[in-house]
């Protein structure tokens, strides 16, 4: 087992203490950043605001470089505030946390070891004939690698980092810590709302079992469905921090994009079928829109589902508010769709008036191309570009510090990723006729 030298190769910091060490020397090391950074802007007579201090380029690869080598919520936290506060960070922060997004580092072969024996004894690699030392994927809680046992079942045992679990709530205070040390965040923004929700979610998507449980809710839901597969769970292997799957070869979602125009269209609208579905049908969304949690077979046509930790039950009544949009939207109804996203609370009194009309005037800008009866061609980017545009002015404004509810943000996120998934595609795809099926 030898992949040390692989510099995506990094032992996770395991424990409260080593962990809390580690964002301390983080933390002292954009300090020291930052006082050189002020004291050249000094002796060019300049004088520089605490926050240009803390965002140099040097901070903003130290930042998303530790986070990603400590994982868990560290990374997480980055991932989430990134996507879900975006629009209240300052644009230079989310662009500093946005890199986390991507593949998280992996553990050497030694630390993968101890886990490994920990879990399934000394002797597990009698379990298996063969078993990839080298992850095919890796994230902020685990690590995917794939393995062949004896019996001829062909798996992807997904592996949490060791002490991941035990280090959520710690690595939240000291990451928080950090971001009003370092003047990052919006004065006056109250973070502890979000904070716990995320501690809530990431407690729960450390949880594999129960995220086997929605690997299996999925796969009883969808098991005749011609479009989609979901992967068989194997008990006989899952633990607590390992959880065993059948591994499906399929090729990344993005290669869609080399398909043809019908194909792509295809597949677009039926990952957004999918979320209506899971919303009004299954009162039960898997609510991660990253792109590794789509797959496709060329061959078949289908589409495959991943990672069921961030899976979702929603309440009737919320399911009740999130249809009450659809009507107002098809009949292009602004008053309308103004009163469903305050029952959302998307749309709040809190917010100053200024914020509400331009907020409404982006939803009246979006809502008619979109729901266009011809369908809305995501290849044209002009509108998305626009809305984008004064998203981010929007994001700019610090009196703005308004979050929705957790519950919500989850779908906003999930539709998000999707419409940013079809953006990538170039797909044309009739909205109005989903709307219609379920309003």
């Amino acid at each position: 087992m030898k992949d040390e030298a692989d510099p995506r190769s990094r032992a996770v910091p395991t424990g409260r203490a080593a962990r809390a060490a580690r964002m301390g020397g983080l933390a002292g090391g954009l300090l020291t950043s930052a006082a050189a950074a002020g004291a050249r802007s000094l002796f060019q007579g300049r004088k520089p605001s605490p926050r240009d201090m803390f965002l140099t380029p040097s901070n903003a690869q130290r930042l998303t470089r530790e986070l990603s080598q400590m994982r868990g919520a560290a990374m997480k936290m980055g991932q989430l505030l990134s996507l879900e506060a975006g629009d209240l960070l300052t644009p230079e922060l989310a662009a500093m946390l946005r890199p986390l997004q991507a593949q998280a580092h992996f553990m050497p072969p030694a630390q993968l070891k101890q886990v490994l024996t920990k879990a399934w004894g000394a002797d597990f690699t009698k379990r298996f004939k063969k078993f990839d030392v080298r992850p095919i994927a890796a994230a902020s809680i685990g690590q995917v690698h794939r393995a062949q046992t004896h019996d001829g079942r062909d798996l992807a045992i997904k592996v949490q980092y060791p002490g991941i679990r035990d280090s959520i709530d710690s690595d939240l205070r000291n990451l928080a810590s950090l971001m009003r040390l370092s003047g990052m965040m919006p004065k006056g923004l109250d973070l502890a709302p979000f904070l716990e929700d995320a501690r809530q979610q990431l407690h729960e998507e450390a949880d594999y079992e129960a995220e086997a449980r929605s690997l299996r809710q999925f796969g009883d839901l969808l098991k005749d469905d011609p479009d989609f597969i979901v992967p068989t769970y194997h008990d006989d292997l899952s633990t607590r921090d390992i959880l065993a799957m059948e591994f499906i070869p399929s090729d990344p979602i993005d290669t869609l994009e080399d398909a043809d125009q019908a194909t792509r269209n295809r597949m677009a609208e039926r990952l957004i079928a999918l979320m209506m579905r899971e919303v009004f049908d299954f009162h039960l969304v898997q609510s991660d829109p990253n792109f590794a949690n789509f797959r496709w077979q060329p061959e078949t046509g289908k589409l495959v589902l991943l990672d069921f930790g961030a899976t979702r039950r929603l309440s009737p009544d919320l399911v009740a508010r999130s249809r009450a949009v659809l009507r107002p939207s098809l009949e292009n109804d602004l008053s309308g769709i103004a009163d469903a996203l305050r029952a959302l609370g998307l749309l709040s009194d809190v917010l100053p008036e200024r914020t509400r009309a331009e907020i409404l005037s982006m939803v009246e800008m979006a809502n008619a191309p979109m729901l266009h009866p011809e369908g809305f061609d995501f290849a044209d980017t002009s509108l998305v570009a626009e809305l984008r545009d004064r998203g981010m002015e929007l994001g700019r404004d610090r009196s703005i510090q308004h979050i929705p509810p957790t519950e919500v943000l989850y779908l906003q996120r999930k539709a998000a990723g999707l419409f940013l998934l079809a953006t990538r595609l170039r797909a044309h795809v009739n909205l109005r006729d989903l709307f219609q099926r379920y309003s």
